[in-house]
């Protein structure tokens, strides 16, 4: 049985570090990951350098998945997905991880009507923007891309995919120890750095 406390802690520790990772760092296919693994302790720098690419709808395309969802599919994945070993899947644990990928796909068509960057972009900013373009992408963040938007949507990515996971029984690490705390003072002291610097 669900603890619906508990479950709310751990959402909105999940929305919290996504957030703020994006906020302050960017690259919403990682910030999404990093999230979730902060959360769930199951950190892994190769798992996460493999997300780099995928920000902004594919190397910032904008024509492909929204980078937090697609990080979100490698967390899900991460924690159930096939592994080298049983490369031939007698177990067919790939079905697994489509079902998850699935509820998440979902969960992004009832708030954004996509799973596409760009339409993502469209959705909350008005307006889709070539990221690649370097006069686009200043317009993109004069928008508030980074001021709010893009991290409400990685924020929200974590969140749903820890809902998932807490629904098929994971649990987060230290969840009643303040999880993420001491990342959250580094990506506090970066978002300090960063306002610095656009103060310049």
């Amino acid at each position: 049985m669900r603890n619906q406390k508990t479950d709310k802690v751990i959402k909105r520790k999940a929305y919290d570090l996504g957030f703020q990772y994006e906020k302050v760092y960017k690259g919403c296919s990682q910030c999404v990951l990093a999230a979730v693994q902060d959360l769930f302790g199951e950190r892994n720098d190769d798992v996460f350098r493999a997300a780099s690419g995928l920000a902004g709808g594919a190397g910032l395309c904008g024509d492909s998945g929204c980078g937090g969802y697609s990080g979100g599919i490698m967390a899900l994945s991460q924690l159930h997905g096939r592994v080298r070993e049983k490369f031939l899947d007698p177990e067919r644990t790939r079905r697994k991880s489509f079902d998850l990928a699935k509820k998440l796909h979902d969960k992004f068509i009832a708030e954004y009507g996509s799973v596409i960057c760009r339409d993502i972009q469209q959705k909350i900013l008005g307006r889709g923007y070539y990221l690649r373009d370097p006069e686009e992408f200043e317009k993109f963040e004069k928008a508030g891309a980074h001021a709010e938007k893009c991290p409400s949507v990685v924020g929200n990515a974590a969140k749903w995919v820890a809902e998932i996971l807490w629904e098929e029984g994971n649990r987060p690490k230290r969840a009643d120890k303040g999880t993420g705390r001491g990342e959250n003072k580094k990506v506090q002291a970066g978002d300090r750095s960063a306002k610095r610097r656009r103060g310049r």
